[in-house]
C-alpha cells in the first residue's frame, strides 16, 4: 500500500468516527469538508464561511483533495469532540447556537464568535450581551412610510424592558416593552437584508411587529443574544424553581410557519382574500402585507382535548369564491375557519404544523390567553 494510500485509509477512520458524523457547527449530518488548522469536521456550507476567515482556518474537502500525513494525524488527534471542548468550554446557556436551518448571519457569527474571538473559551468573558444593558443604533421600518430609519435602542435587564426613542437625544422612548412580552427571530428574506431582524410584541394581548437590521452582522446578532440574556435572567426571578433548561425553551422562538394563503369570513359565503400568515405557537396571525405592524387579525389554535382540529379541504358546499384549490380547515369549539393553499405541498405543510400544535397539551397561561380571544369575539 502506497504512502497515499495509508493517509487516505487513515483519513476515512478519523471521518467515520461518531463524534465526526455532523457537522461541527451547524450539525448538519454527513459532512465531508474539515479544517486542517482547527481539526473539525463540517458541512459544504460552513466551509464557506470557514473560507473567509482564512488566518484561522484552512478548509479542504474530503472527497477531493489530497491530505498529508501530517495533517491527518492533526485530524486524528483533534477532531470534533476536542475541538468543542475548547472553544465551546463556556457558551452561556441562553446563548443562541444556530442549526443548518438558520440563516447565514446566524451561522457566521456563530463560527467567527468560536474560533476568530473565542467568545467561549474562559469562563466569565464580559462579552457584549452579557452587561445587561445594551444601548445602540437600530435602522428600523417605519410603520407608515417602509423607509427604514436610525433609530436608538436600549435594552435593561435591571428594568426588564426593550425601548426605542425616534431621536437621539429624546428622552421619552416611543416603545417600551417588558422583556417577556418580546421574541426575536431573523427574518432576512422577508425585510430583504441579510441582517434582518423581526421583534414582536404584545400590546393589549395584540401581536405589534417592528422590523430591524444593522450593516453589521455581529452587532445584529449581539442585539439578539443580548434580547435572550435579559430574558434568562427576568424569567430566572419569576421563575426561581425552574431549571435553566426548562427557561431556555421559553426564549426567542423561530416561528412555526409563515406564507401566503387565502381565508374567508366568519360567514363563509364571502370571497377569499389572499392574507400573509404567521403561526407562532397558539397564535395564527394574518396580515394584508408581510410587513405590515399590525396583524389584520388572529386567531387562536388550542389543543385537540378542547375541541381543536384540523381537516385537509373545505366543507362541502363552501360558497365564497376562492382562486386557490387546496384547502384547510381548523374546526374550533366556537366556528370553522377556512383557508386555501396555492399548492398541495404548501397544503400539506401547514396542515403538518397545525397538527403539532393542536396534539400539544394547553398550559395555564394558553388557557388565559384562549378565554381573551373567546371574550373579544
Amino acid at each position: 500500500m502506497s504512502g497515499s494510500d495509508k493517509s487516505m485509509k487513515a483519513l476515512r477512520e478519523v471521518w467515520r468516527r461518531a463524534e465526526n458524523s455532523l457537522c461541527a457547527d451547524c450539525g448538519k449530518p454527513d459532512p465531508d469538508w474539515a479544517s486542517s488548522t482547527l481539526g473539525v469536521f463540517i458541512c459544504l456550507s460552513c466551509s464557506g464561511i470557514h473560507r473567509n476567515i482564512p488566518s484561522i482556518s484552512k478548509v479542504k474537502s474530503l472527497k477531493m483533495d489530497h491530505w498529508d500525513d501530517a495533517q491527518v494525524q492533526f485530524l486524528a488527534k483533534h477532531g470534533n469532540a476536542v475541538t468543542k471542548a475548547i472553544y465551546e468550554a463556556h457558551i452561556p446557556i441562553y446563548y443562541y447556537q444556530p442549526t443548518y436551518n438558520d440563516c447565514q448571519v446566524l451561522r457566521e457569527q456563530w463560527i467567527r464568535a468560536k474560533y476568530e474571538r473565542k467568545e467561549f473559551t474562559e469562563l466569565g468573558k464580559q462579552l457584549p450581551y452579557t452587561d445587561g444593558v445594551k444601548e445602540g443604533i437600530l435602522w428600523k421600518r417605519g410603520r407608515d412610510s417602509g423607509q427604514f430609519q436610525p433609530r436608538k435602542f436600549l435594552l435593561s435587564e435591571r428594568e426588564g424592558c426593550l425601548k426605542y426613542f425616534t431621536k437621539q437625544d429624546a428622552k421619552e422612548p416611543k416603545i417600551n416593552v417588558k422583556i417577556d412580552v418580546i421574541n426575536a427571530t431573523f427574518q432576512p428574506e422577508k425585510i430583504g437584508n441579510p441582517n434582518g431582524l423581526q421583534i414582536t410584541y404584545l400590546k393589549d394581548n395584540k401581536t405589534r411587529n417592528i422590523f430591524v437590521y444593522h450593516k453589521s452582522g455581529k452587532e445584529v446578532v449581539d442585539w439578539f443574544n443580548a434580547i435572550r440574556s435579559v430574558q434568562f435572567h427576568y424569567l430566572k426571578v419569576a421563575f426561581p424553581i425552574a431549571s435553566d433548561n426548562e427557561i431556555k425553551s421559553r426564549l426567542t422562538r423561530n416561528f412555526l410557519k409563515e406564507g401566503f394563503m387565502e381565508k374567508t369570513g366568519p360567514k363563509q359565503r364571502e370571497a377569499f382574500k389572499k392574507r400573509w400568515f404567521t403561526l407562532d405557537h397558539r397564535r395564527l396571525m394574518y396580515f394584508k402585507d408581510p410587513l405590515d405592524a399590525f396583524a389584520k387579525g388572529e386567531v387562536f389554535v388550542g389543543s385537540r382535548e378542547n375541541g381543536y382540529s384540523v381537516q385537509k379541504g373545505l366543507p362541502s358546499g363552501t360558497q365564497g369564491n376562492f382562486s386557490w384549490p387546496y384547502g384547510i380547515t381548523i374546526v374550533t369549539p366556537d366556528r370553522e375557519y377556512l383557508f386555501t393553499c396555492e399548492t398541495e405541498a404548501d397544503q400539506l405543510d401547514w396542515i403538518t404544523a397545525f397538527t403539532s400544535v393542536i396534539n400539544q397539551d394547553m398550559t395555564p397561561q394558553e388557557y388565559a390567553i384562549e378565554a381573551y380571544f373567546k371574550f373579544k369575539s
